[in-house]
């Protein structure tokens, strides 16, 4: 149905990729992955015809609509929300609006008529009799509540604004979906509504998501840019990463014999197949999933970091306890009288609707900010580590990255500092780079080193994982794991709060909820829950 054939894209000197050759089909969503820099957002551009290749052409059948989750909040602004979801679907929006402006003419002439006939009929073949109707109910099921919909664009916040053009992208049955990170700004509820609806739409869709758990629900394929190129894989995302390792550590074992390696794909292929009878896919999706092959996959030119913490030493029993402690800005609770106890080897996630309800926690935890009232206490034995959400602060110098981790580490001396930088991927040239250029996820990897260098027993992470590519989130994830003292935790990555977390708190404007020795996902289901979360946010 889409078709990409011969196609390069060169800016200047740098090639992003070169004569890629693939084909799309129906029923199946494609994730499209790739290093940071590699080019996936791009790509998804050339699909949409947004950006002009260098060689080679996009080929869409004959009659098929692509949608595209736009990225640009402010381009609806002046149009009303119910509105702008109707306008993701080009042709219809069209023919309403000229067919409106036929029945506004004062001299309605037999020609009007005529063409009125015409576009009442392609009205009708498009579903428009209940196109408002299905619009307000896809932003419903985003989390957009109906008093929302009359209202412009330009009153809404961005996080709502994001919702509305994913509604606008996903409207209509599109033939061609491409999604560009369309878990931005999502709670866990819509990520997963989101994660059933693509599970089950029946024509193609391809996206790019930093969201491991997303990817695993909703892909059959696995469309990976490297080397310059773009491979093809059957599949989802932990499918290939773990199938990618694999070959990569087969290529190095030169004396293995073929056999062994033969039967070590074979039990690799059919432990992963197992594994899917739990899946959430649709079952047409699970029966693609079940003809799993590893023969045609490629070792990945991608590096991991090293994310490890280790404890000075191990800390007392007591760890933290709150009293009635409550962040209220201008009169509006993000949390009140919160009282809790946190003892030794807890990870807890905090969840919750509002963002800034576990920010203002940490930054209340970590002396950065006031609260409004009551008081909390940290165990005398413990030392905290805190990763804020904004780390602007820690780069406002032009000095070298081995000047500025050498500011967080007991060990100065160069060689050490080189060392550490290189299991962050910092090599060469790079640790002579000054502090103030960095990329988002560059500073992300500085600060979990400035982390490890401190050799706390208590860790406070507030979404650590923003800016980080899925190499270095999983290398996280698996640092955190094996991480043997306390964490406090807010991330929307929903594998990292499954696998880490032992203990669910959740923060309301109107209370709290506490369940430890809970996993992620049990906290979820549990219908209990389910009812007193409403009451949260009464």
């Amino acid at each position: 149905m889409i078709s990409v054939n011969g196609v390069s894209l060169q800016f200047g000197q740098r090639k992003l990729f070169s004569d890629v050759t693939i084909s799309f089909s129906p029923g199946n969503c494609y994730g499209l992955i790739g290093a940071n820099g590699s080019g996936k957002s791009t790509f998804l551009k050339v699909l949409s015809g947004e950006i002009e290749s260098t060689a080679g052409e996009v080929v869409v059948a004959p009659g098929k609509r692509v949608s595209v989750l736009r990225q640009d909040q402010f381009a609806f602004d002046d149009h009303p929300v119910l509105l702008t979801v109707l306008m993701g679907h080009a042709r219809l929006y069209q023919v309403m609006t000229e067919r409106d402006a036929i029945y506004a003419k004062a001299d309605f002439s037999d020609a009007d008529g005529l063409r009125a006939s015409e576009l009442e009929s392609e009205f009708a073949d498009m579903n428009g009799w209940t196109a408002e109707s299905d619009a307000a109910k896809l932003l419903s099921d985003l989390g957009l509540p109906a008093e929302l919909h009359g209202l412009s664009m330009r009153q809404l916040e961005a996080g709502q604004k994001v919702r509305v053009l994913l509604a606008q992208a996903l409207f209509g049955d599109p033939d061609i979906l491409l999604l560009d990170e369309p878990t931005n700004h999502l709670d866990i509820e819509t990520c997963l509504w989101l994660e059933d609806f693509l599970a089950n739409f029946e024509n193609i869709a391809i996206v790019v998501s930093h969201d491991r758990h997303f990817l695993d629900n909703v892909c059959t394929h696995i469309a990976d840019i490297d080397f310059g190129k773009i491979r093809l894989y059957s599949g989802n995302y932990t499918f290939w990463s773990e199938s990618s390792q694999l070959a990569a550590r087969q290529r190095s074992e030169q004396n293995k014999k073929i056999e062994e390696k033969r039967k070590e794909l074979q039990e690799f292929i059919l432990r992963f197949s197992a594994n899917l009878s739990k899946s959430r896919q649709a079952t047409s999706r699970r029966k693609i999933l079940e003809k799993l092959t590893i023969d045609e996959i490629q070792p990945s030119s991608r590096k991991y970091p090293f994310v490890g913490f280790e404890q000075e030493r191990e800390a007392g029993n007591d760890i933290l306890s709150l009293d009635h402690l409550s962040v209220l800005p201008d009169g509006q609770a993000l949390f009140r009288d919160l009282s809790l106890t946190l003892a030794k080897g807890d990870k807890v996630a905090f969840v919750g609707q509002a963002d800034l309800a576990r920010t203002a926690l940490f930054q209340v935890l970590t002396g950065g900010r006031q609260a409004d009232a009551g008081t909390f206490k940290w165990g005398i034995s413990t030392r905290q580590a805190y990763f804020p959400k904004d780390n602007a602060s820690y780069f406002e110098t032009s000095l070298s990255l081995i000047d500025w981790l050498r500011q967080y580490s007991d060990d100065t001396t160069e060689s050490f500092i080189r060392g550490f930088l290189g299991k962050m991927l910092f090599s060469g040239e790079e640790a002579l780079k000054p502090a103030n250029v960095l990329s988002g996820g560059e500073r992300v990897r500085c600060m979990l080193a400035r982390m490890m260098l401190l050799k706390a027993n208590v860790l406070i992470l507030d979404e650590p994982t923003n800016h980080l590519d899925l190499e270095s989130i999983t290398a996280l994830n698996k640092g955190l794991e094996r991480f043997r003292g306390t964490i406090l935790l807010s991330s929307h990555d929903h594998t990292l709060l499954q696998t880490v977390a032992n203990r669910i708190i959740e923060l309301g404007p109107n209370g709290w909820i506490d369940r430890p020795g809970t996993t992620f996902d049990e906290y979820w289901a549990d219908p209990n829950i389910r009812e007193r979360r409403r009451e949260l946010y009464a």
